[in-house]
């Protein structure tokens, strides 16, 4: 492959940007800002192993370090094309061109079932859905009785090659089971659920004049498995809105400040708050926007926020910034979190709180208490949450995000815990501070008080680390005992931080936070997935031990185990399928009552949303079923295929992120 010239480098403000925009080997730039950027190149650079299990480094195609210099007109250049295919090259770097992975030569081909037709009520079937389309089954043995009904439903960002006929995202069908069947091919959901392929949401909100832009991502909480049912939707316009499913359809909206530019999202591990990186076009920094959240029960708004439907577990109240289910019905942007001089164009982030799931106080549970049972208006319930009460512990009382920023190579810690710390007073306090929150609206010092009305609440940095090589993807715990955020550089490296003293609700060291190993994985790993419960966890004995890498450069997924301690790892399986063109991210599925393990493949330049099954199904509520427990029905023909293939759902643009979960 013949190799590119070297332009100049993009650089800030003292600070260098990555190369974009130049395609593969040979092609023009594809603005004038890109001829001004630092062309890829196609030679291959080794890059140094340190502290590796699992292999040696790999090869990391591109410039080195770029010069520090000053050039406002390529920040905000690059920032106007976030949203756009540019953007897709600037933050997930090269794909397989680069890396001359593009033939099929040795690649398997994972054998697919055929898909059967579920039939409509209207034609002496089950479902209450257009005869036209009712969805598709491919495993197990269909029977005539119902029985168990569960799906996953997931949102899919993509870049519309029209963007004034589609939105650029989709809220797609992911798997489901019932008739002693089950469907794993991603699909638009039989549910009459808008009935097309754009987000029913985001379709509201253009409908209804909100001007919204291309996707820069979709994010969802991930704290609460069976839960966290909408994703939070991020438009490059600086437009905010969250995503539906068929059985939780609240709406809620916001939009960043004129001159911000968002670039990456992440939730909180119950829907606490939001937090988007940010490049500030006007002040020429970097940035992380947090937006309090709140979720309530199914129908109910923020005028009316209470429902007889206890079954939701939801609070009678609306209480942005507390733990709440993922039915977002309100937003409010609280302010910007100004990050180091050094960090002037963050490009990844991610954030726990490291509650466990089984910390918050149950949903829908007959017989046991829920936040429904405790509204907030009486003054012994909020004593049940503070020190010393029942409730003290179902709640988070810090946070730490993880930044990164791909072309300053930098990586940056934050502490959440004022921000928890506020909230905490100001709901469980005081008769005086608890009657703060019930004046809710857009001014400074109506709740939520942004940072302008109270500034306490600022999240903190605790400390920037230095990369070798450019980061590509960012990840951190949920829970579990160790606490770790992994992220992975472009040479093909998963780096383990050991997160030390954080999340806290007490005083936290900077030094405790470390890098201790690294585990080799394939070459530009522009995704990293947490692995999610399962029915019965044939596969999983502990789900906090395993993550999900996507090697855009390798067009493979790994997914890499780490040991007891958490400080270091190798990868157990490897995904590679002719059919995965240029994946960019994965997304693994939530269970129900049947035991299942699809993966959902963002496949950029295939342009879809790929299925696959690494594991059996495993139908626990139909014990006579073909799929019934404790083999269930494997991959393949039976041969003892590691994979299946799932099916695809096609999408007139280029896919670069998914979330998914069970819905209610």
């Amino acid at each position: 492959m013949q190799a590119m010239s070297m332009g100049k480098a993009l650089v800030v403000a003292g600070v260098a940007l990555a190369a974009y925009g130049a395609g593969d080997a040979g092609m023009a730039p594809r603005t004038a800002m890109a001829q001004a950027a630092e062309m890829r190149s196609a030679t291959i650079a080794q890059a140094p192993a340190a502290r590796v299990t699992g292999g040696t480094a790999l090869a990391d195609p591109g410039a080195p370090r770029p010069s520090a210099g000053d050039d406002a007109a390529s920040y905000r250049a690059m920032a106007a094309d976030i949203g756009k295919a540019a953007g897709i090259e600037y933050r997930y770097g090269p794909g397989p061109a680069a890396y001359g992975t593009t033939g099929n030569g040795g690649l398997p081909t994972w054998s697919k079932r055929a898909d059967h037709g579920f039939v409509s009520d209207r034609q002496g079937g089950k479902r209450g859905c257009d005869p036209a389309f009712c969805g598709t089954w491919q495993v197990g043995t269909w029977s005539n009785e119902v029985g168990d009904f569960a799906s996953n439903v997931g949102h899919v960002a993509y870049i519309p090659d029209s963007p004034s006929q589609r939105l650029g995202v989709a809220g797609l069908g992911i798997s489901s089971s019932s008739n002693e069947v089950f469907s794993q091919r991603p699909e638009l959901m039989w549910v009459y659920y808008g009935g097309g392929l754009d987000e029913i949401s985001a379709l509201a909100y253009r409908r209804a004049g909100a001007p919204i832009g291309n996707p820069v991502g979709v994010a969802r909480c991930e704290g609460r498995p069976g839960w966290c049912m909408n994703s939070l939707m991020v438009f490059d316009n600086g437009f905010i809105g969250f995503a539906q499913s068929n059985t939780s359809t609240n709406k809620a909206s916001a939009r960043l400040a004129p001159g911000k530019v968002p670039t990456a999202a992440a939730v909180t591990n119950s829907n606490e708050f939001a937090l988007i990186t940010v490049w500030d076009t006007v002040n020429l920094r970097g940035e992380v926007a947090v937006v309090a959240l709140a979720g309530l029960c199914e129908g109910c708004t923020p005028a009316k926020p209470a429902s007889p439907a206890s079954w939701w577990g939801e609070w009678q109240g609306l209480h942005p910034g507390l733990p709440n289910l993922g039915n977002t019905a309100y937003m409010k942007v609280l302010g910007y979190v100004p990050l180091p001089a050094d960090m002037k164009a963050p490009t990844g982030i991610s954030v726990t709180t490291g509650v466990n799931r089984t910390a918050y106080l149950p949903a829908g549970v007959p017989g046991r208490e829920s936040t429904f049972d405790l509204p907030l208006n009486k003054a012994g319930n909020r004593a049940t949450f503070r020190a010393g009460g029942r409730n003290f512990n179902t709640y988070a009382k810090g946070g730490v995000a993880v930044v990164v920023s791909k072309s300053e190579q930098k990586v940056a810690f934050l502490d959440l815990r004022p921000l928890f710390a506020y909230y905490q007073s100001m709901y469980f306090g005081s008769d005086a501070d608890y009657s703060v929150t019930t004046s809710v609206g857009p001014a400074d010092s109506q709740w939520p008080r942004t940072f302008a009305g109270a500034p306490a609440q600022t999240p903190t940095v605790i400390k920037t680390v230095s990369m070798a090589n450019r980061p590509t993807a960012v990840k951190t715990y949920a829970w579990g005992a160790n606490r770790r955020a992994w992220v992975a550089t472009q040479d093909g490296q998963l780096h383990i931080f050991n997160l030390g003293d954080y999340p806290t609700a007490g005083n936290g060291s900077a030094a405790s936070i470390v890098e201790v190993g690294a585990v080799a994985v394939g070459r530009n790993p522009t995704g990293i997935a947490l692995v999610k419960e399962k029915a019965g966890n044939a596969v999983y004995p502990d789900i906090t031990r395993e993550v999900i890498v996507t090697s855009r450069g390798d067009r493979q997924l790994q997914w890499v185990r780490f040991a007891g301690d958490g400080n270091s790892g190798s990868v157990v399986r490897t995904l590679k399928d002719t059919r995965l063109v240029d994946p960019i991210a994965a997304e693994d599925t939530d269970n129900h009552g049947t035991e299942s393990y699809v993966v959902s493949v963002a496949d950029y330049g295939g342009r879809a949303l790929r299925n696959y099954r690494y594991g059996p199904v495993i139908m626990h509520n139909y014990g006579g079923s073909a799929c019934g427990a404790p083999n269930g029905c494997g991959m393949g023909s039976g041969n003892g295929d590691p994979f299946e293939y799932g099916g695809d759902f096609a999408l007139p643009g280029g896919a670069f992120q998914v979330t998914s979960a069970n819905i209610p």
